[in-house]
């Protein structure tokens, strides 16, 4: 069972170490899972005296007002053989065997931390005593409640410390150590108070009543010691420290131990509650009861340790990775970001993720629609074609057919389809730059990195639009090149005027007559269309093969020729991490070194048993 104790000590030292003081903060917290047992008691009411006589040893600062201004984790560790010694957590090479100087070294270290100003500290100092003369203990001693503020100290002070008692105190696991002088009344005790705010039914209240010897003559503390003016669920204690005088006197506290043994056995009101009373057997009931909470909590501690374990790394995982620190570091990791952002937006393309398919809609939606909203027969009206034709005669009429009219009224019309490419052009890239902003918000690791982001997603958008302007001038070439060379097949199976009933020696009036312009511009309507339709099959193989396979293939290629003539400083700026994000993985880090280093420790108990 010794070794449970020991488990929490090394525990609590781990949570000291790094970081976690069980105050308010975003990180979860391993300390306030772990029994503790938190000595509670007002100015003056011999809070230190106690710890003393537990221990031995007189090694506490003591003094005018407020002494104690840090939470003192006292960790003792019974030895069978050799000299008694102290170690601090903050000075791990050093051993203490002269308590003077570890009394020096705790007002010196209180004063590290709060300066020389009176005020508090959350921060705990951790004391580790090895001694044959303890038990296997850990108490944390916290700063005396007191009603008034002292000259130095802020006006907050007298709540500023019952917060801090309370933050330990009001924690299931808390084993309350409440001290109160015998020589006041009880229902005025500072200690009493708080633990009956906090644990009415006194399930985890220990009562421990102090200077019984300095009780008005004919007054006792018996009904107090029996559970009669006030019930605990455990026996209240009965300590006698030494006195003042003693304390000056530098009486030795084996001596003291001795005395206290025999007031009560000697004294005619305790001397049935004899057995039970003195600092000795305060220690060890403490240290029994300890073990037994430590015992029944280890199951639920194991559950939350390997719980919080597998949320700290998903949140590491999701945080990503610290930045290196050297040029080729950075390049590397700025390189590997930019491959994860392309390889997203490729799987957009090729149907992995969601997206691509919005391109395959314009062609074969947008495209032929905007083409069938083409409005040939303003360039076919009956009055254009005489006028082109008439025009295209110039000086001499045409002789068979209207060639050079068939040539202007064709082009007219195909021109226009220069909109309906331009406009599916237009249609794929905007597609693409949706697909590169959904790819740059599904990269986690460019969220880590505003600035990369912002010039990663600048890039692929400049490639894009490269991208763009070329597909337009190959898609429009399609087009122009439908108008600078006609199908001659077409017009061949055309049937001629004369094959109609026309006759060629007619006059120029008869050959413009209605019935043979509409039949004209009927020839020209279905050339036009057999066009259009082979256009609906070219333009998108041009609008793929220079936009959408090209940003497949080398979307970030300017990009990365640019990085490689970065310098470490200009790589840097690319890598400029939020601040905060930076220390939230530090403190995760730690956190998590904390609860695999608690979960290592606790399966070696396990496996010991």
């Amino acid at each position: 069972m010794e070794n449970l104790i020991s488990l929490v000590n090394k525990l609590q030292r781990a949570c000291t170490a790094l970081g976690d003081h069980g105050d308010e903060s975003a990180l979860p917290t391993l300390w306030d899972s772990l029994p503790a047992i938190a000595v509670v008691g007002g100015q003056s009411s011999g809070k230190s005296s106690v710890l003393e006589s537990i221990v031995g040893k007189d090694f506490l600062p003591r003094g005018a007002g407020i002494v104690t201004r840090r939470p003192l984790v006292l960790q003792l560790h019974r030895v069978n053989e050799g000299k008694e010694y102290a170690e601090f957590m903050h000075l791990p090479k050093k051993r203490f065997t002269d308590f003077a100087a570890v009394r020096q070294e705790i007002s010196d270290e209180t004063d590290r931390e709060t300066g020389r100003s009176k005020q508090i500290s959350t921060v705990p100092i951790h004391l580790s005593i090895y001694s044959p003369n303890v038990v296997n203990l850990t108490l944390i001693d916290l700063p005396g409640l007191t009603k008034v503020a002292i000259e130095g100290q802020s006006e907050t002070i007298v709540q500023d410390i019952e917060n801090m008692v309370r933050s330990y105190i009001e924690k299931p696991n808390c084993i309350i150590l409440a001290i109160s002088p015998a020589n006041q009344d009880l229902a005025t005790s500072d200690a009493i108070k708080i633990a009956r705010e906090v644990d009415p039914k006194g399930d985890r209240t220990f009562g421990v009543l102090t200077k019984i010897d300095l009780m008005d003559q004919g007054t006792d503390a018996v009904d107090i010691l029996e559970g009669k003016a006030y019930k605990l669920q455990f026996s209240w204690i009965g300590v006698v420290n030494r006195s003042q005088a003693d304390i000056n006197k530098s009486v030795d506290m084996i001596a003291a131990r001795r005395r206290e043994r025999d007031y009560f056995q000697n004294s005619s009101e305790y001397t049935h509650l004899a057995h039970r009373m003195g600092s000795e057997h305060l220690g060890k009931v403490l240290s029994k009861h300890l073990e037994t909470v430590i015992k029944s909590r280890l199951p639920g501690l194991q559950s939350l340790i390997n719980k919080t374990i597998m949320e700290l790394e998903g949140e590491l995982n999701h945080l990503g990775k610290p930045i290196a620190t050297d040029a080729g570091g950075k390049l590397y990791t700025t390189m590997e970001i930019c491959r994860a952002f392309d390889q997203n937006f490729r799987e957009h393309l090729d149907g992995v993720r969601a997206g691509g398919e919005k391109i395959y809609g314009v062609f074969d939606n947008q495209l032929p629609a905007a083409l069938k909203r083409l409005h040939f027969d303003k360039h076919l009206s009956i009055e254009n074609i005489r006028k082109l034709i008439t025009e295209a005669d110039g000086y001499q009429p045409h002789l068979i057919a209207p060639e050079q009219g068939y040539r202007r009224l064709i082009e007219s019309c195909l021109v226009s389809i220069r909109g309906p490419a331009e406009a599916a052009v237009d249609g794929v890239h905007a597609i693409l730059k949706g697909i590169v902003q959904r790819a740059l918000s599904e990269t986690p690791e460019l969220k880590q990195y505003p600035t990369l982001r912002v010039e990663v997603g600048n890039a692929a958008i400049e490639s894009l639009e490269r991208m763009r302007e070329e597909s337009k001038r190959a898609t429009l070439k399609l087009v122009d090149m439908e108008c600078g060379y006609l199908t001659v097949e077409f017009f061949r199976k055309l049937p001629q005027d004369g094959e109609k009933g026309g006759n060629p020696t007619h006059s120029l009036l008869d050959r413009y007559n209605e019935a043979y312009l509409r039949r004209v511009g009927s020839n020209v309507l279905q050339y036009v269309n057999m066009t259009c339709a082979n256009l609906r099959n070219s333009i998108p193989k041009s609008i793929v093969y220079c936009q959408v396979r090209e940003a497949k293939r080398s979307l970030l290629d300017y990009f990365f020729t640019e990085l490689g003539r970065k310098e470490a400083r200009q790589l840097s700026k690319l890598l400029d991490e939020d601040p905060a994000v930076v220390q939230r993985r530090t403190n995760l880090a730690k956190r998590l070194e904390l609860y695999r280093s608690a979960q290592h420790e606790i399966e070696a108990v396990a496996w010991s048993k």
